[in-house]
């Protein structure tokens, strides 16, 4: 089945622009042109809702393996600025949008999003009705899909049937850091830093913003490889720790349950997104995948332990089951949207995690609060080590 839903073109210069095409694995077929590198891509086709922060979700690791798809018609209307990168590269595999700024205005510069893709070697698409797209992954859940030439569209339909699932690929190696370091300044730097906390992160797939948001409340942040062990994690004497986010199935993170297994009680410790279904399943729960996620930055979540509802950006393609959590856990915090586990404590362990994205930039910043609720049990652990 194909679908050409696109209305006419807002920009008189995509006339000039390479036709192409996005396939999905349902045989559906949205016809665009070209933006960015002009080669194939293959990937889960994801959506995310928000208005702002096409930069922070172009190089979000937990992006690693996906073609994204922007539901807000114009993306790029204010450039590019590095400095405000979430990882050292572009993470996603595609990039969808129905209509790229060709003349973007920020105070830093004017790189356009299609010589930013260009430059960094990624496909994209505009041109594309990218909310047709999503009500059909509404319906029909994610799946995989390719960016192709129009004259590739059949090759690409068969092709698809024979690409690993989402679900089977394991993307840690391509996104966590593969040597400790130090952050330092808002840049990675090997050198050491000073503060009142030092912070052991574990990079499954780490924002930057998170070192950052721990940076500015006086943290020394040490970024350990995702393959990091206990006895490495404990030989720099952290105050605590904190497991990152990151791409793929929690069910392929066996060796990172085991770890925050067994730090569980010994360090105080914080997870988001990836981390805290991995701080899930250290605590007895399973996990599961949602049929098309959760990734925006207006969805509402419920704090149950005060009742105040906070507005939050999400990006996750899985969820914790409570049904199996130890008798210890509490679930902290729930989506509105459909009930899922948000947020978890224990009453014995200092342990805080969340499913959304406290450290979101831009987005809203309802939720730095949690920041604080971590830092909050490192200075309350640590007295209670000094007072022993």
């Amino acid at each position: 089945m194909s679908a050409d839903l696109n209305g006419p073109s807002t920009n008189d210069a995509n006339s000039t622009r390479t036709p192409a095409a996005l396939v999905l694995e349902d045989g559906s077929v949205f016809s665009g042109h070209r933006i960015g590198d002009h080669g194939d891509s293959w990937g889960e086709v994801v959506f995310n809702t928000s208005m702002t922060g096409y930069q922070e979700m172009l190089t979000d690791p937990s992006y690693s393996g996906q073609i994204l798809v922007l539901t807000y018609p114009l993306i790029g209307n204010y450039g590019i600025e590095p400095r405000i990168d979430e990882s050292a590269k572009i993470q996603v595999r595609g990039l969808v949008v129905r209509s790229d700024c060709e003349t973007p205005s920020h105070p830093h510069g004017g790189v356009s999003l299609d010589a930013h893709l260009l430059t960094n070697g990624m496909p994209g698409l505009a041109g594309i009705d990218t909310r047709a797209v999503t009500r059909r992954l509404r319906s029909q859940g994610v799946m995989q899909g390719m960016i192709v030439d129009p004259a590739d569209v059949e090759q690409a339909q068969a092709r698809l049937s024979d690409v690993p699932s989402y679900e089977s690929q394991d993307f840690i190696d391509h996104v966590g850091t593969a040597r400790p370091y130090e952050w330092a300044d808002g840049v990675q730097d090997l050198g050491s830093t000073s503060g009142e906390f030092r912070i052991v992160v574990l990079d499954e797939g780490l924002k930057f913003n998170i070192a950052r948001e721990l940076r500015r409340r006086g943290c020394q942040v040490s970024v350990l490889p995702p393959t990091a062990t206990v006895d490495e994690i404990q030989a720099l004497e952290p105050d605590g720790v904190m497991l990152s986010p990151g791409p793929g199935d929690p069910q392929l993170r066996d060796s990172q349950v085991a770890v925050a297994k067994a730090l569980l009680g010994t360090l105080p410790m914080m997870g988001i997104c990836l981390g805290h279904q991995v701080i899930g399943r250290a605590l007895g729960a399973d996990t599961f995948k949602l049929k098309f996620g959760h990734r925006g930055g207006n969805h509402p979540v419920k704090d149950l332990r005060t009742g105040r509802v906070y507005i939050t950006a999400q990006n996750h393609g899985y969820a914790v089951e409570a049904k199996a959590l130890d008798d210890g856990a509490v679930v902290s915090h729930v989506n509105l949207h459909d009930g899922t586990v948000a947020g978890l404590t224990h009453r014995d362990y200092p342990v805080v995690s969340i499913q959304y994205h406290s450290e979101a930039a831009p987005g809203p910043l309802d939720n730095g609060y949690l920041f604080d609720e971590f830092l909050d049990l490192v200075r309350d652990w640590r007295s209670k080590g000094s007072a022993e």
